[in-house]
């Protein structure tokens, strides 16, 4: 399945493909305070519909994830980086997704501060 995302306001806007079977809410310093939802999907499955430029980027801790956010309204629709195999991949966060009935995703708690 295919869908649309995009920040609040647009300017960072997407689309990604595959099956939603669950989300990830992590507690780490930032996920925690951004109260996403992650979908994990490898890098190329996500499209932007807007030039990569309309994203700023923000890294901290290791810089191994790339959390990419629009910085006219804020939000961080999704974040990129390599998983332990080193395959290149995208954390969706699905509230920025068209027509996602989020009470039917099952979410998957994740202790990002054990790390």
């Amino acid at each position: 399945m295919k869908y649309r995302g995009s920040c609040h306001c647009g300017q960072v806007a997407f689309e990604v493909e595959g099956e939603i079977a669950g989300a990830m809410a992590c507690n780490c310093s930032i996920c925690q305070r951004k109260g996403a939802l992650l979908w994990f999907v490898p890098r190329d499955r996500l499209s932007l519909l807007t030039p990569d430029s309309d994203a700023a980027t923000y890294s901290f801790n290791k810089h191994v994830i790339q959390h990419r956010f629009c910085p006219r309204c804020g939000i961080h629709p999704f974040g990129e980086g390599t998983d332990p195999k080193g395959n290149a991949m995208a954390a969706i966060n699905i509230r920025c997704l068209e027509g996602i009935d989020l009470d039917a995703v099952p979410v998957q708690q994740f202790d990002g501060r054990a790390l």
